[in-house]
């Protein structure tokens, strides 16, 4: 369960990546099936983001309003996104995966964003993103907030702290109608699950408190070298 724990510190800390890496630890650590497997991670990823926005919320880290306008559209993509996991393969589904932390490994290592000066907010980008990245979140159990936080600091306006904050609240209101979409297709073990959800509970709150403490960029580059690694692994074993 130390993974589980991992996943929790990164959406604590960072506001992302977390949830890229809980599908594969419950496909190859814990042996669930892919399919089933994206359903329990937006479970999972959900509950520990909600209560990671409202720890966040205290410290006064969440833009209600940018996070309001990625959740109206990100909602109703997550529920649209969950019916299509099911008409892969599971190899399929798994190489989608690799790539797409690989992506996020390499997005990671690179740095965040920084708000261009001048740029107002963008009601219209923030919505037409927020649909883009709730499709992912139903599709692959991906919080996405690794998309996330770029955008509300470019579109937003956001500074980086501000907008991991922010994210947690998306991710959890997107989980929650992916996790509807994905629960009509699977059969969950809630033991099992709720397990996972105590030790990612645990690294969110650890991973909150740590943020501000521990330089951001000395976290960033740490949880990127994992998600490479783990991408790769995966990659891998659905090519050979």
């Amino acid at each position: 369960m130390c993974l589980a724990t991992v996943v929790g510190l990164s959406l604590g800390a960072l506001g992302g990546g977390g949830s890229i890496i809980t599908t594969p630890i419950l496909v190859y650590v814990a042996d669930v099936p892919p399919e089933n497997a994206v359903g329990m991670s937006l479970v999972i990823v959900g509950v520990t983001s909600f209560i990671g926005a409202y720890l966040h919320l205290r410290r006064g880290n969440v833009a209600v309003a940018p996070g309001f306008l990625f959740s109206v559209t990100g909602m109703a993509a997550s529920f649209i996104g969950s019916a299509g996991t099911h008409l892969l393969s599971r190899r399929s589904l798994m190489l989608i995966y690799a790539l797409i932390m690989l992506l996020v490994g390499f997005a990671m290592l690179r740095g965040g964003v920084k708000a261009i000066p001048g740029m107002s907010r963008s009601p219209y980008r923030c919505l037409t993103a927020g649909f883009a990245v709730g499709l992912l979140t139903g599709f692959l159990g991906v919080g996405g907030g690794f998309m996330i936080v770029p955008a509300l600091v470019l579109f937003a306006g956001l500074d980086t702290r501000m907008a991991a904050g922010t994210v947690l609240a998306v991710i959890a209101f997107n989980s929650v109608t992916g996790s509807l979409g994905q629960l009509r297709f699977v059969r969950v073990d809630w033991t099992f699950l709720l397990s996972f959800l105590f030790f990612t509970i645990v690294g969110i709150v650890i991973g909150s408190n740590v943020s501000g403490r521990v330089p951001e960029a000395q976290l960033r580059r740490t949880f990127a070298a994992t998600v490479l690694i783990l991408g790769g692994a995966v990659a891998v074993l659905n090519l050979w």
